[in-house]
């Protein structure tokens, strides 16, 4: 049974949504696996709970 995790911003159902089934789809193709089997799981971080280089992503400031 394939378990997989994303970590990552958030994101709208409808991407999360597609992305779960291309990545169920690239495991049942792949592993030969049935879809059943395949489970993804979103771990979504806010930018106040994420840090690169010491900064936070809140004080982070856009590339421009």
């Amino acid at each position: 049974m394939p378990i997989i995790t994303i970590q990552q911003f958030p994101r709208s159902t409808e991407q999360k949504r597609e992305l779960a089934q291309r990545i169920t789809d690239a495991l049942v193709e792949t592993y030969q696996v049935a879809p059943e089997s395949v489970q993804v799981f979103f771990q979504e971080s806010s930018s106040d709970n994420w840090a690169k280089g010491g900064v936070l992503g809140v004080d982070r400031q856009p590339k421009g």
